[in-house]
């Protein structure tokens, strides 16, 4: 952590969503600017690349020195070493293939690095975040147990996941790695768990609980909001869909636990509801399994 604190140098970041994105700028591990939020615009692919280079601009416009460079995260499945974004589900606009790297390369006249937006942000929480402060507890407490290895979520339009191997972010052979969100869904046996973790999940278990239209549903956020009694609305359904969050993610992490052998860390936009969907998970992550020689087996070595 102290290389990244020490270095001078400017970088203008960008994460992006499926709905939002933010752009900033960071030296010496912190932020120095205002946050920047534009649209997507997923569907407009002239509009969100305009949204793009405005957003970086509106950045540089507040910096004092000149940055050395973009780097940011991008929902794949992108040609992150090339720069290219491929065929997004929840971006429909940059199917195809968009060269978004040598576009604001040429712009802005420095290198731009891009990678999976869950990816960084399980990078991020092993290196100056979660991990370190967990072993930082465990030190303080006189234990010799020491964690090295990570498994990160993002929760919002869809379901990211990210891997770190001993303080190494782990990378595929096609730029897929970590694609949680192509896990089965225990709750739907014919669909992938980002059915169910996301924004559209949410929305959707709310208005079948709630016995409303999909397009009457509120917002994730709103739901969010119902849910811990701030907003009125279906309090029952707000509860049931962070439930059913929960549980699908509970079930997906449990899985790759079994493979990883490490902590679990949760970010994104509906993070913040942990309240409603945590004790779903953990209990999901806690289940055993039946067996035909003993009683039960115990879903997790750990």
């Amino acid at each position: 952590m102290d290389r990244y604190q020490t270095d001078k140098r400017i970088v203008m970041t960008l994460d992006a969503g499926g709905t939002n994105l933010r752009f900033s700028s960071v030296q010496g591990g912190k932020e120095i600017v205002n946050p920047v939020n534009f649209n997507t615009s997923g569907h407009d692919l002239e509009q969100s690349l305009k949204n793009i280079i405005s957003g970086f601009s509106d950045i540089r416009s507040q910096l004092k020195e000149q940055p050395v460079a973009i780097s940011f995260g991008f929902p794949g499945p992108t040609d992150y070493k090339n720069g290219i974004i491929g065929d997004l589900i929840n971006l429909p606009a940059y199917r195809g293939g968009v060269a978004l790297g040598a576009m604001l390369e040429e712009k802005f006249g420095i290198p731009v690095f891009i990678n999976n937006d869950a990816d960084l942000f399980t990078y991020g929480e092993a290196i100056a975040g979660f991990l370190p402060h967990v072993n930082f507890l465990l030190e303080k407490r006189g234990s010799t147990k020491r964690y090295h290895n990570l498994i990160g979520g993002t929760f919002g339009s869809g379901f990211g996941g990210g891997i770190v191997i001993d303080g190494k972010l782990f990378s595929g052979d096609n730029s897929a790695q970590a694609e949680i969100n192509r896990m089965w869904n225990h709750l739907y046996s014919d669909y992938s768990v980002e059915e169910s973790v996301s924004s559209k999940g949410v929305r959707r278990v709310y208005a079948r609980e709630a016995g409303i239209s999909p397009n009457a549903t509120p917002s994730a956020k709103e739901i969010h909001e119902i849910g811990m009694g701030i907003k009125e609305g279906n309090k029952h359904a707000a509860h049931k869909a962070y439930e059913e969050l929960g549980r699908a993610a509970g079930n997906a992490f449990a899985q790759a636990a079994t493979l990883i052998d490490g902590l679990v860390v949760i970010g994104g936009g509906l993070s913040g509801a942990w309240k409603l969907f945590m004790p779903a998970l953990i209990k999901e992550m806690n289940t055993a399994f039946k067996s035909f020689e003993i009683e039960m087996i115990e879903r997790l070595e750990m």
